[in-house]
Parts: structure tokens; sequence; C-alpha cells
């Protein structure tokens, strides 16, 4: 069970930043109650992590494990609704080739997965600390002070970090072209 003060502490952090995680997970889901079914079960899974472990071994960075949760659970909700939209049944008989395809040609995914992984790979690149930044701001919508609050540095270091991941991440997919 948790203690009085993890449980706490645990707590106030998702109530702190329950709609940083909510706008997070309604841009991966694309729908705010989905996003917000999302982000409880996040922290429900925080609470079954911090249960787990010993009094004395709170996780590191609590926060970041919940983004991560929150990231991994909105994706998971994404793909399943792509595969219950794709096998739902239309309601009028419509002649299928009367309906416009809704995603890229072949080409054009191929190319959307090259730079993907590009982008992937260029982030993986980055220090831990120039990562997050990035992620926090262009994925979770943060502002520079709350990024320099989270990672406790300044205002301009926590500015300095977002832009250089930005550049590094644009000169590798240049270079990838």
């Amino acid at each position: 069970m948790l203690s009085g003060r993890n449980d706490k502490r645990i707590l106030a952090l998702f109530v702190d930043h329950r709609s940083q995680l909510v706008r997070y997970a309604a841009g991966i889901v694309g729908e705010r109650g989905l996003a917000e079914d999302v982000v409880q079960d996040a922290y429900l899974r925080l609470e079954r992590a911090e249960r787990k472990r010993a009094d004395d071994e709170a996780l590191d960075e609590p926060l970041a494990y919940l983004f991560h949760v929150v990231r991994n659970l909105a994706i998971d909700v994404r793909r399943r609704l792509g595969r219950e939209r794709g096998h739902a049944v239309p309601d009028t008989a419509v002649n299928a080739a009367e309906i416009a395809e809704d995603r890229p040609d072949p080409e054009a995914q191929a190319i959307a997965r090259d730079q993907l992984r590009a982008l992937q790979a260029a982030l993986e690149e980055l220090p831990r600390r120039s990562r997050v930044a990035l992620e926090m701001h262009r994925f979770g919508g943060y502002r520079i002070v709350d990024i320099a609050a989270h990672l406790g540095v300044s205002v301009g270091t926590a500015h300095a970090l977002v832009v250089d991941a930005l550049d590094h991440c644009k000169s590798r997919l240049a270079r990838d072209r």
C-alpha cells in the first residue's frame, strides 16, 4: 500500500498536470473524452507502480513515467479505434468504387515511414534532457517556463534545449533525404 506521503505526492502530481496530460492524450486520440479516460487509466497505473515499490524506492521521475504511460495508452486507443472503424459496416449501401480512399498512396506512406524513422533516430541521438524538453514542448504542449521547472534549469536553458533539439532533428531529417 502506498504510504500517506507517497499517496499525496502522486495525487498532487496528477492534479497539477492533469490538464496537460489530457491535452497530450487528446492530440493522439483526437477526442477529449477518450483522452480523459486514457489519463485516468495512466494515473491508476502510476498508483499500482508506486504500490509495488518499497517506501524508500519511489519512482525517480513520476511525471515522465506518467507522460510515457499516457502516450502508450493513447496510441493503443488510437490503434484500437482504427481497427474498429476499419471493420464498421456502413448504414447505407454504397458502391465501393464511389468511396474515395482516405489514406495516402503507397509511395507517400513509404516516404512518411522513412521520415518517421529518421525523426525517431534523431530523437534517440539527443541527450536525455534535450529530448525531454523537446517532447514536452512539441508533444505535450508545455510552456518553456514549465519545462524549465520540470528539468530544474533556467528558462533560457530550457529554451536553448528545445531550440537545439529542433535544430538537430531538422538537420538530421535534411541529411537523410
